[in-house]
Order: C-alpha cells, then sequence, then structure tokens
C-alpha cells in the first residue's frame, strides 16, 4: 500500500521533466507488483506446489533487494523535492511522495530483518523442536 502510494503521489507530478523522479517511479511499480506477485503467491498457497524453490531464502532476497533499491530511492526523492517549485503542489505532492518512500524503506526493512530470522530458523524454541508425538 505505501509503495502504490509513491507510485500515485509522484504520477501526480510533472516527473517526467525530472529524471530523478522516473528512478523513483520505476522502484516503486517494480517492487509494488512484485509485492502482490508474492502476496498472491503465498495466499494461493503456491509456496507448497513449488517446494523445491527455497522460499524463504528468496523472501529475504526479495526483501533485501526492495530495502537497498529503496533507500536510494527515498534519497533520490528527498533530495530532488524544491521547495521553490513553479507548481506548489507538485511540492507538496513530491515531498509527501518522499516521506512515504521512507516509510516503505523501513517497512522493506522491517520485513527483511524478520525474513532473515525465518530463514536462518532463530526465534524457534529448541525444546519444542525435539518434542516429538509417540501418543
Amino acid at each position: 500500500v505505501l509503495g502504490l502510494l509513491v507510485w500515485a503521489l509522484i504520477a501526480d507530478t510533472t516527473y517526467y521533466l525530472h529524471a530523478a523522479y522516473s528512478w523513483v517511479m520505476f522502484v516503486s511499480i517494480f517492487f509494488w507488483i512484485l509485492t502482490v506477485l508474492f502476496f498472491m503467491t503465498y495466499l494461493l498457497q503456491l509456496q507448497l506446489k513449488f517446494y523445491m524453490i527455497p522460499w524463504p531464502l528468496v523472501l529475504m532476497i526479495f526483501n533485501a533487494a526492495a530495502t537497498i533499491l529503496y533507500v536510494s530511492a527515498f534519497v533520490t526523492c528527498a533530495a530532488a523535492v524544491q521547495p521553490t517549485s513553479w507548481r506548489q503542489w507538485d511540492y507538496n505532492r513530491r515531498a509527501t511522495a518522499s516521506f512515504f518512500a521512507c516509510l516503505t524503506m523501513i517497512t522493506y526493512g522491517v520485513s527483511t530483518f524478520f525474513s532473515f530470522r525465518i530463514w536462518k530458523g532463530l526465534g524457534s524454541n529448541a525444546a519444542t523442536s525435539q518434542v516429538t508425538d509417540h501418543a
């Protein structure tokens, strides 16, 4: 949802006049589409049919890549905001897009942390993993 907000806010400005906003648009559209595809994969439980794919590793790599590219998109978007824009609503939308790009970057960073913990198996209890049901 946050990436979609970044996409919509930048698309509603004259982003094509500034090359920096094209990068922000690419990152937000690309990762929004991939996130929706991963969501549909998990919603439809397709990861159970494609069991040979290491899904925790794939999800961790995806989240890490999204975090890194959203850092660059956030910095690019925030650096390109000019308060002396000739259209005041462009400034407001671009500044808001920078804020939501920052929130999206933080969200993907937290998702990277949790997917890393799932991939490494951290947080599981050793005692409960040794219990077997003999009844």
